[in-house]
């Protein structure tokens, strides 16, 4: 529900599309929300990396395709419902479990390929996931990357972060870091970053409301501290991006604080990258479901001519 800044009180927290699940896999167990029927490719979705990422963000993408194809949002380990345990959370422990969950897909429907789309950072996990094994996916969507900054391109060693090591044990010191995460999510402050996202005080009250609700589950904080030391980020996404042979999407928006993709232009010309532009912040499937599926529809028509 997109409404104006005026704060509100909500007894019912808002609850993500499709039946909600939980998996044990070789990265611990993870949370997924699924909606099975249809038939055609199965459709894998993953959330940005925040103080409070989840499935919610993915929910108008949920409900648009239920029914029509097989769809599934996977809750990445620290995040959302998936499993909060001390460890260290980076680049290879996500693209980990996007492996195993993409083969728990494929037993589920058989070894074609799918479709996969993330959002903000975890597009890079799914970019190393789709370099490493290509033949899992049919597609890929990158939805606000990061990576594409004018601090790049990011030429690092193999499997090499920008983890800052001062800064983790700095904000990881057991006798703050809840208070710290409790400062971080409190509803002003959150409310503030998701304006920062929708580059406008008009944002999703409901995904809000699911934010608060999720930062409240126990070891919630783990995960965000390693996103905070930039241990997330991979100092050698740009070889990764370069790498993927398969067809990918880019879409982004033009408002708030995510809007810097001049790294872009090194990929544009190349045959199998399509980038969209949608006058929305970085959530442009929360506030143009319909033109946004209908692009994305396009491309992955599109992906069959490119095979």
């Amino acid at each position: 529900m997109l409404e104006s800044h005026h704060s509100r009180k909500r007894s019912v927290v808002p609850s993500v599309a499709g039946d909600h699940h939980e998996i044990e896999t070789r990265v611990g167990r993870l949370s997924y929300f699924a909606a099975r029927m249809g038939t055609g490719a199965p459709l894998l979705l993953v959330h940005s990396v925040n103080a409070a990422g989840s499935a919610y963000e993915t929910n108008p993408l949920i409900k648009f395709y239920s029914g029509s194809r097989p769809v599934y949002a996977l809750e990445l380990p620290g995040f959302g419902c998936s499993e909060h345990s001390e460890r260290a959370y980076t680049p290879r422990l996500m693209t980990d479990a996007i492996h195993a969950f993409v083969d728990e897909i494929h037993h589920w429907h058989g070894v074609g390929g799918i479709d996969a789309l993330a959002l903000s950072l975890s597009c890079e996990f799914l970019a190393r996931a789709g370099a490493e094994n290509p033949g899992a996916f049919r597609s890929l969507a990158f939805i606000s990357p990061t990576g594409f900054d004018r601090l790049g391109p990011y030429l690092g060693a193999p499997g090499s972060t920008r983890g800052k090591q001062l800064l983790l044990k700095l904000l990881n010191q057991r006798v703050w870091r809840q208070s710290l995460f409790s400062l971080l999510t409190k509803r002003p402050v959150m409310k503030f970053f998701l304006q920062k996202v929708w580059g406008s005080r008009k944002i999703d009250l409901d995904l809000l409301d699911y934010d608060i609700f999720i930062t409240r589950q126990p070891g919630a904080e783990l995960a965000p501290l390693w996103f905070l030391s930039f241990y997330l980020f991979s100092n050698d996404v740009t070889r990764i991006y370069e790498a993927l042979d398969l067809p990918v999407w880019v879409a982004h928006g033009t408002r708030g604080d995510f809007t810097d993709y001049s790294g872009l232009n090194l990929f544009k010309g190349k045959a199998n990258w399509d980038v969209a532009v949608f006058p929305t912040g970085a959530f442009p499937h929360f506030e143009m479901i319909d033109q946004f599926a209908e692009r994305y529809d396009t491309f992955i028509s599109k992906t069959r001519e490119y095979a």
